[in-house]
């Protein structure tokens, strides 16, 4: 039979390259000025997702984003990897959404597949670092949640459980669960496949017009060339059925106040012998000023 599973991930800023203009006045993040990159911690979830769809006949691997048209590049590159289904969450009314909001939105999305066994998540985006996104949308669907899974230790099918391993300060835990599950995934264990010649070859034309643009809010009127892909849905707020005022900024109660670009530089340098003794010395120095916890 195999499972449904479905993958969320995101197209996100590249913080190491933070400019001044990383900001707009409204308080949401000036997208358009700077480059974007597949959230990595994403590709972990999607690592995770593909090799129980290579051990479990009959598994289908689905990837969901949402954001502006571009965006559409990181499911081209789901799809390189191995993916079977991606789909497009846009709409003029997600702009602005914080993790409240992007939660609800994903929700709805999951929930419009249908019959689903397991959603896989990054633990977090570099671009916000709250983590929260992955549990809220646990919480909206209504289904359990491991949150920062190194791996994955064994799929049960019959008896529709998993078993993972998952990172806790100090160590990890073994972790059992039944399906329906939401697992978020740190970057541990699993090394991310390259893409595959063959599937770039027959995905590279796929909605190659609606890259072109600039990553921005915009969401310029590609809709109609979105819809010609067979290979893409494109899915907008009336599609997954959700509600306007939980979207976007009339359903984001968070407020960025500033964005900034944090330097750290050194004011004084110490050195210390090599020794067992001047080590442990420097530690408990370290951990007397809370510089170590």
């Amino acid at each position: 039979m195999g499972l449904n599973l479905v993958v969320l991930v995101k197209q996100v800023p590249d913080t190491q390259n933070i400019t001044g203009n990383a900001m707009k006045e409204d308080g949401t993040v000036n997208r358009a000025a700077l480059p974007a990159v597949f959230n990595p911690e994403d590709l972990y979830a999607l690592e995770a997702a593909l090799r129980i769809k290579d051990t479990i006949p009959g598994s289908k691997v689905s990837v969901v984003t949402m954001g502006p048209p571009p965006a559409v590049q990181v499911l081209k590159e789901s799809l390189y990897r191995g993916a079977d289904f991606v789909a497009l969450v846009s709409d003029r009314r997600f702009a602005g959404a914080d993790t409240l909001a992007t939660s609800y939105a994903l929700k709805c999305a999951v929930e419009k597949m249908g019959h689903y066994d397991i959603v896989f998540c990054g633990r977090q985006a570099i671009d916000g670092d709250t983590a929260q996104v992955g549990p809220q949308t646990a919480e909206k669907l209504g289904i359990d949640q491991i949150t920062c899974v190194s791996v994955i230790e064994k799929v049960d099918e019959e008896k529709r459980e998993l078993l993972v391993r998952r990172s806790i300060e100090g160590g990890f835990e073994m972790v059992k669960a039944k399906l329906p599950l939401l697992l978020t995934f740190t970057d541990e264990a699993y090394h991310p496949r390259p893409p595959s010649a063959i599937r770039m070859l027959s995905y590279k034309n796929v909605m190659a017009e609606s890259t072109s643009q600039a990553f921005d809010e915009s969401y310029m009127e590609s809709e109609s060339v979105l819809k010609r892909k067979n290979n893409l849905q494109l899915w907008d707020i009336e599609a997954i059925k959700a509600d306007p005022e939980q979207c976007g900024l009339s359903g984001s109660p968070t407020k960025v106040k500033k964005i900034e670009s944090v330097v750290l530089v050194s004011q004084e340098i110490k050195m210390v012998e090599n020794t067992e003794e001047a080590v442990a010395k420097m530690v408990h120095e370290l951990i007397a000023d809370h510089t170590l916890g």
